[in-house]
């Protein structure tokens, strides 16, 4: 699919060339569609327009810019000019803003610039554009993706041509495919995030399908885009479904009747929703796994063809996947016993290191420590535990918090639950949990506890209990725990 494609825009270019009259792009905020040529041409003009403002190759170009067709066109614009695309949130504080132009250099941004000192552009003119050579490709770095930051400040991801493009092939490879030319896949999802850009935007430009494009999700709204739309494909996260889940089932089964493909990431799903989803309209949700330095996708359900709950299923093709311990040496699993380790990647869609100079990507073999712990089941699934540096220490005993909260979630009543670790002068760290009441529902402090010390081992049990009206999450769904370990006002 993207043999001749060497900068990621010649994915735009291709499926120009293939389907010219094909529909790339629908809006559904202002109703307006394009074809692959119309964009490819607009793509040409934003390149033409940066190159004229003073980008050179290797420069870069933050875009911060809603979900739309303008975002599409300045970041394949940036790329064809040659630069480093830098995507980030239209909501994004100016504080962190400003971080993220400082930390990379941005030579310009365009949208809307909030007050920082930086060249701005406006947001792409949509109309047609002289041809452009595209410049870049191979390991020059296109995309700098800063991750969420959960500890400590967020860095920049330099992911090359090579690496994005090896990730479009990778998912495309997987059958059934995630995305086809005949599909049109409904991208809700923030593209600024590594997520929402490689198997929603690039997957869907490698495969000459049609982008719905709706600038934020509701689940209201996104059933009615479904339905007027003909939406044959889903990316989406575990909220997303959630919220589509609230909805009258009859709704779903009229509206959602023209899809074909569920696939969901950036967090683990709830339980019990992917039973949910396919009682309501008779179609499982696929979910994968990864992150901003794999380009992203590493794992998917779709591998082995069945999705299992709990489990983010196996690497995809030209992907290797293992547990190692935190030596980085592979661990000897025992085959009747799944033994829990640090889950390290290797293959073409890595990472070239952190922004400047590389530090901490793959090692000389070319494996990368994702940090999450994980464990095989016997069918070869992988199963994620928690983010290694979520773990929870208490006198020298491993407490990891996914397990406490699946003990919580057991309660009548609970929402939604986090568990993190908080220092403790005598353990060193001890269990904090955060509850999400259901409405209606009452629960105590003491209430909490004591379902905790009939089901968990002493050193699991929390020591302090508090309640909130919601838990903080990322755009993506991922929850952010950081913010849950100071005390709450």
């Amino acid at each position: 699919m993207t043999a001749s494609a060497r900068n990621v825009a010649d994915l735009v270019r291709a499926s120009a060339h293939r389907g010219p009259k094909h529909v790339a792009l629908v809006d559904v905020t202002t109703a307006n569609s394009y074809t692959w040529a119309e964009v490819d041409s607009f793509v040409d003009r934003e390149a033409h327009r940066l190159v004229d403002s003073g980008v050179e190759p290797g420069d870069r170009v933050v875009v911060r810019l809603p979900t739309g067709v303008g975002f599409c066109v300045a970041v394949f614009g940036a790329l064809r000019a040659g630069a480093i695309a830098v995507p980030v949130g239209p909501g994004h504080p100016a504080r962190e803003l400003q971080r993220v132009l400082a930390d990379c250099g941005a030579r310009l941004l365009v949208g809307d610039a909030d007050g920082t000192d930086v060249e701005a552009l406006p947001e792409p003119e949509l109309a047609p554009g002289e041809e452009f050579t595209a410049i870049g490709s191979g390991e020059d770095i296109a995309v700098l993706g800063y991750t969420s930051g959960t500890s400590g400040q967020p860095r920049g991801a330099m992911l090359s041509h090579r690496a994005l493009l090896a990730n479009v092939d990778q998912c495309a490879s997987l059958r059934p495919a995630p995305v086809t030319a005949a599909d049109r896949v409904l991208l809700a999802l923030p593209l600024f995030h590594v997520y929402g850009l490689g198997p929603g935007l690039l997957q869907v430009a490698g495969a000459g399908a049609t982008a719905v494009l709706l600038e934020r999700f509701e689940a209201s709204a996104a059933l009615d885009a479904i339905h007027e739309h003909r939406v044959t494909t889903l990316v989406g996260v575990p909220p997303m479904y959630q919220a589509i889940l609230n909805q009258p089932v009859e709704r779903l089964r009229e509206d959602l009747a023209t899809v074909r493909l569920f696939t969901s990431g950036a967090a683990p799903l709830a339980a019990g929703v992917l039973d949910a989803v396919r009682q309501a309209v008779g179609l499982p949700v696929y979910e994968g796994y990864g992150l901003t330095e794999t380009g992203p996708v590493l794992t998917s359900t779709l591998v082995g063809g069945v999705p299992k709950g709990g489990s983010v299923g196996r690497a995809l093709p030209g992907v290797e996947v293992r547990l190692v311990d935190t030596d980085g040496r592979p661990l000897d699993l025992e085959e009747d016993e799944p033994g829990t380790g640090l889950v390290a990647a290797r293959g073409e869609n890595l990472f070239s290191g952190y922004w400047p100079d590389g530090a901490h990507g793959p090692d000389a073999e070319g494996w990368f420590r994702t940090g999450d712990v994980g464990f095989f089941d016997e069918d070869g699934d992988l199963h994620l535990v928690d983010r290694a540096g979520d773990l929870i220490i208490v006198n020298g005993f491993n407490v990891y918090p996914h397990e406490v909260e699946q003990v919580v979630a057991e309660l009548a009543g609970v929402a939604e639950s986090a568990a993190v670790g908080v220092p403790d002068e005598r353990t060193g760290e001890s269990v904090k949990v955060v509850v999400v009441v259901a409405d209606g529902a009452a629960l105590t402090e003491e209430a909490v506890k004591e379902h905790c010390a009939a089901r968990l081992a002493k050193f699991k049990v929390p020591t302090v209990v508090e309640f909130a009206p919601t838990l903080p999450h990322s755009p993506t769904g991922k929850l952010a725990r950081a913010r849950l370990r100071l005390p709450l006002t």
